[in-house]
């Protein structure tokens, strides 16, 4: 049957009998192609008949559909003549884990960053309204936890102002365990409250008792406490906003009728489906742990995942564990990411210790300020992409008060197939600017876990740790020390060239210094371990070498080569500085290796541009000499 479907228009055609069929071929597309790249499975799986009714109700793209997260758009992809490009789901050339605005005109936003959809909704609405495009809804379908950020409840604050707003929002809910209101009272409410007859009802009664308040406030109280009794989500009706449910989100007719309701409302309705995470794929519906949230490659028949070997998640969550025995005032935070950071480890070790504040990164942030304040140190473990949405709290709340909070970036750098939003290659450049604040990069697991322990170990101001996505590097011993600064590898000779490698580029630079010592360039291999504050031995370092060039897997504007440029130039050396990182745009998906080749990020490249620079360099000096 996905064969004929090519777009939503295809899908309303279907008779109600056919509907079934249709949802069971999905489910074997999405367990298929899970099953050999990995993703998203479990939120794809609850949303396969709520999406099938979403489409049969509106008209995308003329109503725009705008998921929260993006994640679960699997089944809108399939729904929207993308079927076939599941064969290659995640991969480099192929379909994208998220909305993607290049792959369909059924994509408004390419939304992977929480809690953001209700906004865009709120947006599109209101411009409708404004352009006099009547005939026009924007659908937002918000849930898996997105509904505990702050910024969701912002947008509803503001969208409950405007009564006439085109907008449904359709709560996807699949945590909670109660079961959904039913029997015929209960639909007649919910098609009541949906009712303009209904509303004008109430105003004119309103207006005409107004003046007798005790007899209003008895009927409006009787109306409430009824709607409390059949409907335990009415606080979203105490935000002014009108709401139909629960339903069952399985039941593609009910859902169907639901956002009809709404839609004919003509103004902003909650539609609340209760779903199943996983549903459909015993292995993940009996996954205990995520409802197999977003599992790597797996064995379709059993749901056993192939081995990932070590990661560097798994060196620091050893390390936290026993820091945390050695240390009683060690608490730790996460933003809905407690398996996925490794902070589970810890959890079960000191449940007391642990706190998962759901999509909220900005109180996450602040709410480590207040424990810091109490006396203890919180670490606070996040994706690298998602510290920009807490920037202020951490500037403003903690490095103001030079409070000894850790932040721990887990997916730093370039992370590959989640694409361009997941790249965790901002927070180098953003937290230069950040007073006080100190960062560690470490190489490989043996650094992570001596980086951990200073960082832990600050007491006047905040530390960040960030290491990449995938398996931890193979340990780089030093050579010696400079300042407190690894030298992985001293120069043999006549000192040509300084690498500084940050983090996991230090592997990079000892590639490219094999490499160019073949070219008869010498080559200094260093790792600063801290990047901020940059250490003063550095200075007297560049200036005993005829170029520095820096590695980093950050973008290039404002990351840590434009950081030594400066201690350079405060210092007075003047040697040149090249600066080798992550160009500053939005990233395809592919995998780490193969984004990182295409950008110049490997030894061989390095070795080549770093050649070519001192080819330039000696040229336009030697006429100088004669």
């Amino acid at each position: 049957m996905l064969g004929s479907i090519k777009g939503p228009q295809d899908v309303k055609r279907l008779s109600v009998e056919e509907l079934p069929r249709l949802a069971g071929e999905i489910r074997d597309v999405l367990v298929d192609s899970c099953a050999r790249f990995g993703g998203h499975l479990g939120p794809n799986l609850g949303v396969v008949e709520l999406t099938i009714a979403v489409h049969r109700v509106f008209d995308s793209p003329h109503d725009p559909v705008i998921w929260d997260t993006g994640h679960q758009a699997y089944v809108h992809k399939i729904l929207t003549g993308r079927a076939a490009g599941f064969a290659a789901l995640k991969q480099e050339g192929g379909l994208s884990g998220y909305p993607s605005q290049a792959e369909s005109e059924h994509d408004f936003v390419e939304n992977s960053h929480a809690s953001t959809a209700l906004s865009y909704a709120d947006g599109l609405a209101k411009a409708f309204k404004l352009r006099r495009e009547h005939d026009r809804t924007a659908v937002a379908i918000i849930g898996d936890g997105a509904l505990t950020g702050g910024m969701a409840w912002e947008a509803l604050n503001n969208i409950a102002a405007f009564k006439d707003l085109p907008l449904v929002i359709v709560v996807n809910d699949n945590g909670r365990s109660y079961s959904p209101t039913i029997g015929g009272l209960a639909s007649h409410l919910s098609s009541l409250r949906v009712n303009r007859r209904y509303e004008d009802m109430l105003d004119f009664v309103k207006d005409k008792i107004g003046n007798v308040p005790v007899l209003y406030d008895a009927l409006h109280g009787f109306k409430k406490g009824v709607k409390d009794v059949l409907s335990p989500q009415v606080m979203f009706e105490d935000l002014g906003l009108k709401y139909v449910g629960p339903i069952d989100g399985h039941d593609e007719q009910a859902m169907e009728a639901a956002l009809r309701q709404a839609r004919d409302f003509r103004g902003p309705v909650i539609v609340h489906a209760l779903t199943q995470k996983g549903r459909g794929y015993t292995p993940a519906e009996n996954h205990d742990e995520d409802q197999f949230h977003s599992p790597g490659a797996f064995d379709r028949a059993t749901g056993a995942e192939k081995p990932k070997g070590r990661i560097w998640t798994n060196v620091f969550s050893e390390e936290l564990v026993r820091l945390g025995k050695e240390r009683e005032d060690l608490v730790a935070i996460t933003a809905a990411m407690l398996h996925p950071t490794g902070l589970n480890a810890f959890a079960e070790a000191y449940p007391e210790r642990i706190y998962d504040v759901g999509i909220a990164e900005q109180h996450a942030l602040t709410s480590a300020a207040g424990l810091a304040l109490g006396g203890l140190h919180p670490v606070v473990a996040v994706y690298a992409t998602f510290l920009n949405r807490a920037f202020d709290q951490l500037l403003m709340d903690v490095a103001l008060h030079r409070l000894p909070v850790t932040v721990v970036l887990d997916r730093a750098g370039v992370t590959g197939d989640d694409g361009a939003s997941h790249n965790g290659m901002w927070d180098l450049s953003i937290l230069q600017v950040v007073p006080g604040l100190r960062i560690a990069v470490p190489r490989d697991g043996d650094r992570l876990t001596e980086l951990l322990g200073e960082a832990v170990a600050v007491t006047d101001g905040p530390t960040v740790l960030r290491f990449p996505k995938g398996p931890v590097a193979e340990a780089i011993e030093p050579v010696g020390k400079l300042g407190e600064m690894d030298v992985l590898r001293a120069a043999d000779g006549d000192p040509g060239v300084l690498l500084v490698g940050v983090g996991p580029m230090a592997q990079v630079c000892m590639d490219a210094a094999v490499l160019l010592d073949a070219q008869g360039i010498s080559a200094t291999v260093v790792d600063p371990r801290w990047v901020k504050p940059l250490d003063e031995a550095l200075v007297l370092a560049a200036s005993a070498h005829k170029l520095v060039a820096v590695v980093e897997d950050n973008g290039r504007v404002g990351g840590v080569g434009d950081a030594v440029a400066r201690l350079l130039r405060d210092g007075d050396v003047d040697v040149p500085v090249r600066t080798f990182g992550i160009p500053q745009q939005f990233l395809d998906h592919a995998k780490r290796a193969a984004i990182l080749g295409k950008v110049g990020l490997t030894g061989q490249d390095l070795a080549r541009q770093i050649t070519e620079a001192v080819a330039k360099r000696t040229s336009s000096v030697e006429p100088a000499r004669r």
